[in-house]
């Protein structure tokens, strides 16, 4: 009964005392949590609104200088598209400026722009505001005049009214950040304040809640470890008790395992008759109780070249058992592979007797010769499939062969017969249409060194030899854009020159040669951007562009005729494994492509300067 009394304290009325006033400061704790999450979020938010507006205003100073610079740059257009798209660029930023002015004065919810209600700050728009409308007036004249008498003029108001816009723009972005620290300082006071709160309901909790309640637990604890000493003696009796019965039931599961797992057995005499055979293994060999008379060696199987081997291992005296495989054709017709173990009994006596036991294995034999005939038909697949690549390749050859000789034969051989045929009707008793035929020749003569220069660049450009990958794909993206009147460029991110193995180089070369012109011919880009990275032993390429992408999921199932578009990709991917490079093409359909090549060498040499 007392023990009883001593245990009670912790279900009594002392108990639930403490719960409520554990259970009251925890929701006191957590209140103040909630309020300070409030108040930061409620500042959070805030202060993305003020950012987003500093980040406007400091933007509008931005538009502004880029107003008057592209202001100036329209007068030096050297042509009237030039012209056109400078004009173009100055009413999308003169749009943008404008919007932004009026979204930090009135609101703007797109630009997430809240209307601005401080009184400083409205009367500083109220005096930059002039100033801006008299650059938008100057830019719009710009644009609606472009480079007329009033030209001049309008880029005097820009110029006047750009300083006094900045600096007054300045003291707005000031104002921003003065109020934003504001803000700043108020939260701070509301965190310490809840900080010192939940510090103060942590102390109380210490001494009303945890001390009592830890003099409870530790006189609890001294009764548990009396009755857990009285415990454990049980339950090392307990523990004794249990591994004797573990102890037989283990020898229980091994002589189950045995016999389980033997059930295809046997044992014969020293002659090779059977005394006993179990009745799965009759089973499987399909025999009747008739057929127990037979020698073991003429029950397991029906052929008399196989029986006579089994005569042979079956009557053989040995001291060791003995393992293999055989195979066996049953009585019912059926052939089977058995893993065979012959065990010898009884070998202090002179007449020696044998246990056989059998596992059946027909099943892993058959898949083992399945999964045989499955590799020599890859192994031929992969042999034709080699086939094919080669043909391919010799076919792409060809076609490149017959593009060059098109090109020299259609381009650089007309301007070769051309040029003859002019040289030769030169009449000197002519002289205004000789002046006029010479003339023509020097420009025939231009075009045809500039067709022998394109084809001999495209068949080995000489920078590659002479300097490396690095100089030779800027030459290749300078001379493409001169070609074609697209904007392909190039970026090198790579600290110093550096040289590769000239197999490794051809290789990437013509990998990126290929993916620039895809990206000219197919996918009607107008922005072609090749980059260039080497760290860590790894050469990066990157070929991007804005064209009309495509599904890449075709790529896993390329063409195998030039016609259908195909071969360029499969060259590409060809070359950078002669090379143990690697090869990324990734597309969506209306968002470009991007072809990215990585090659690894350990082999690379840094060039200091020009060769």
């Amino acid at each position: 009964m007392t023990n009883s009394k001593r245990q009670q304290p912790l279900d009594t009325s002392a108990f639930q005392r403490m719960r409520k006033w554990y259970l009251f400061a925890l929701a006191a704790i957590a209140i103040a949590i909630i309020v300070a999450q409030i108040l930061i979020q409620l500042h959070l938010n805030s202060q993305l609104d003020d950012s987003r507006v500093i980040n406007v205003a400091g933007r509008q100073r931005a538009y502004s200088q880029k107003l008057v610079k592209e202001a100036l740059l329209l007068k030096t257009a050297n042509s009237e598209g030039e012209k056109k798209i400078i004009v173009s660029e100055i009413d999308n930023t003169l749009r943008i400026w404008k919007e932004s002015h009026d979204g930090l004065q009135y609101g703007n919810m797109p630009q997430g722009l809240p209307i601005e209600d401080d009184k400083e700050i409205v009367e500083l728009f109220k005096q930059i505001t002039p100033h801006h409308n008299a650059m938008v007036a100057a830019v719009e004249s710009i644009v609606k005049d472009g480079l007329s008498e009033t030209y001049e003029e309008n880029i005097t108001v820009l110029l006047q009214n750009e300083r006094t816009f900045l600096e007054l723009m300045d003291n707005i972005v000031n104002e921003y950040d003065e109020r934003s620290k504001e803000q700043l300082q108020k939260l701070k006071f509301k965190e310490y304040l809840l900080l010192a709160i939940s510090l103060g309901i942590l102390l109380l909790e210490m001494f009303f809640i945890f001390r009592p309640l830890s003099i409870h637990i530790r006189n609890t604890i001294k009764d548990l470890l009396k009755s857990r000493q009285r415990s454990d003696q049980n339950a090392n009796e307990i523990k004794r008790l249990y591994a004797e019965k573990e102890k037989s039931l283990e020898e229980l599961k091994e002589l189950n395992f045995v016999i389980d797992n033997a059930a295809l057995f046997a044992s014969a005499k020293n002659d090779g008759s059977i005394v006993f055979i179990s009745k799965k293994f009759k089973e499987l060999l399909g025999l009747t109780n008739s057929d127990l008379s037979l020698p073991l060696a003429e029950a397991l199987t029906v052929e008399e070249g196989e029986r006579q081997y089994l005569r042979e291992v079956l009557r053989a005296r040995r001291k060791h058992i003995r393992n293999e495989e055989i195979n066996v054709k049953t009585k019912t017709g059926e052939n089977l592979w058995l893993d065979m173990s012959i065990v010898p009994m009884h070998m202090s006596s002179m007449q020696q007797s044998i246990l056989i036991l059998c596992s059946d294995i027909t099943q892993r034999k058959i898949t083992q010769l399945k999964i045989e005939q499955l590799s020599k038909e890859k192994y031929e697949e992969s042999l034709r499939q080699k086939q094919e690549q080669a043909g391919q390749i010799v076919e792409g050859q060809e076609e490149e062969r017959k593009r060059i000789a098109k090109d020299i034969h259609d381009g650089i051989g007309q301007m070769l017969t051309a040029l003859k045929f002019n040289i030769e009707s030169i009449n000197l008793d002519q002289k205004d249409k000789t002046v006029e035929k010479i003339a023509y020749i020097k420009q025939l003569t231009s075009d045809l060194i500039k067709g022998v220069r394109t084809a001999t660049f495209n068949l080995t450009p000489p920078e590659l030899s002479d300097h490396g990958i690095f100089p030779a794909l800027q030459k290749m993206t300078s001379e493409l854009a001169k070609l074609t009147g697209k904007n392909i460029l190039f970026e090198n991110k790579a600290k110093e020159n550096i040289r590769f193995d000239s197999l490794a180089e051809t290789n990437i070369y013509r990998v990126s040669q290929e993916a620039i012109n895809n990206a000219i011919k197919y996918a009607d880009s107008n922005y072609i951007l090749l980059t260039i990275n080497y760290s860590d032993n790894i050469l990066s390429i990157v070929v991007d562009d804005d064209g009309k992408g495509f599904d890449d999921s075709i790529l896993n199932q390329l063409p195998t005729n030039t016609s259908e578009g195909g071969m360029g990709l499969f060259f590409m991917k060809e070359r950078m494994g002669y090379i143990n490079g690697r090869l990324f093409i990734n597309s969506e359909p209306g968002k470009g492509t991007r072809v990215t090549i990585n090659y690894q060498t350990k082999n690379a040499k840094v060039l200091h300067g020009t060769e």
